[in-house]
């Protein structure tokens, strides 16, 4: 079956249906990880976008069901340039496309993903429309696509976030982690590390945190525009000072903003697992996991926040720390998954505010 991705400057992009049957609407952008496409299917911090695999082949190794990052995926739609039907691994349960199907996800395949990401780095994410159906005009569908509204003005958080409290026991520290779409890789990586982490929905109350009386408070990732999230900022602002506060992705905007800082979009925005970070008190350089499309803005930044990693590509803020409250910021993913492990210590400098530090790949229980 023939699909059309038709994006909202006029282009047209056919190939192959798969997945699901129907329609899907959504920013279209891009994302360099080569491995890891069963995260990136259930990372939240996708919801409302269409995704390009700019690696040509996926599917390889099926989908299991031991990686998924939340509870379902929240993606509007997959472009891949070829898929593969017949994966090999033992860990695997089904095809992509199978899973996709179950899912309700569409998908097109076939498609030059070079030139759609040339396209997309040239002119920016752009809104595109994903159909199986022949019944529609690409001018029609143009014109549908000016009518809606972009990522801009949508508010995803309260779409994926969890529902009901969730707990991974541990021994160590008490840690409330602020589900803003988390990645479950993050509350596992705590896990790992000696914590008891106490996953709340993101319209928890700071004094309902409070209550539960932690030793410090991790802001997730999480999808949208952090603008459009006044009562999160308000929230966080009372909790700073309070006790230990890590922010990632999305959480590292949020926190900034609570701190008086702007953010602005991204024309392209950083998504995959290869992106270079450099540490600035220590000049090492990292290769990280990320996925987002806003950043924090350098003009006028307060002098409360130090600027304590950017980016290589681009030179973005990548990561802040308060220079008097016990807070600390990263816009990439600590935990990597996929990707290097190379910025876990982030974690363990956060187990540091708290007065509970553990190293890295050590005995949680030493």
């Amino acid at each position: 079956m023939r699909a059309r991705l038709v994006l909202e400057d006029g282009t047209v992009f056919t190939g192959e249906a798969f997945g699901a049957a129907g329609d899907g609407y959504g920013e279209v952008v891009f994302t360099t990880a080569m491995t890891g496409y069963q995260e990136l299917l259930t990372d939240p911090s996708f919801c409302g976008h269409i995704v390009v695999m700019t690696h040509p082949l996926i599917g390889n190794y099926g989908i299991n069901d031991e990686d998924f990052e939340s509870r379902r995926p929240f993606l509007s739609g997959l472009v891949v340039k070829e898929l593969c039907e017949f994966p090999s691994n033992w860990r695997a349960t089904k095809t992509l496309d199978q899973y996709l199907k179950d899912e309700g996800i569409v998908g097109i395949k076939g498609v030059d993903t070079r030139a759609l990401t040339r396209l997309i780095r040239k002119k920016g994410a752009l809104r595109g429309y994903l159909t199986h159906s022949d019944n529609h005009p690409n001018e029609l569908i143009v014109d549908k696509l000016k009518g809606l509204p972009s990522l801009n003005g949508r508010e995803l958080v309260n779409e994926v976030t969890t529902p009901s409290r969730l707990t991974l026991e541990g021994d160590g520290p008490r840690v409330v982690l602020l589900d803003l779409g988390t990645k479950m890789s993050i509350a596992r990586s705590l896990q790992s590390l000696g914590c008891r982490v106490e996953v709340v929905p993101a319209q928890t109350k700071a004094a309902e945190i409070l209550a539960l009386n932690p030793d410090g408070i991790v802001l997730s990732n999480g999808p949208g525009d952090p603008r459009l999230l006044p009562d999160i900022v308000v929230m966080v602002r009372k909790l700073l000072g309070k006790l230990p506060l890590l922010g990632i992705c999305l959480g590292h905007l949020l926190l900034a903003l609570a701190c008086g800082a702007e953010v602005y979009k991204l024309s392209v925005g950083h998504r995959g697992a290869n992106h270079p970070v450099k540490e600035l008190q220590s000049g090492r350089v990292t290769i990280t996991t990320q996925n987002h499309g806003y950043a924090v803005k350098e003009d006028n930044l307060p002098s409360e926040l130090l600027i304590t990693h950017r980016n290589l590509n681009d030179g973005t803020i990548e990561g802040l720390r308060h220079q008097s409250k016990p807070a600390l910021s990263v816009q990439f993913h600590p935990q990597a998954v996929p990707g290097f492990e190379d910025s876990l210590e982030i974690l363990n400098d956060f187990l540091a505010l708290m007065g509970k530090c553990v190293c890295i790949g050590a005995d949680n229980n030493a």
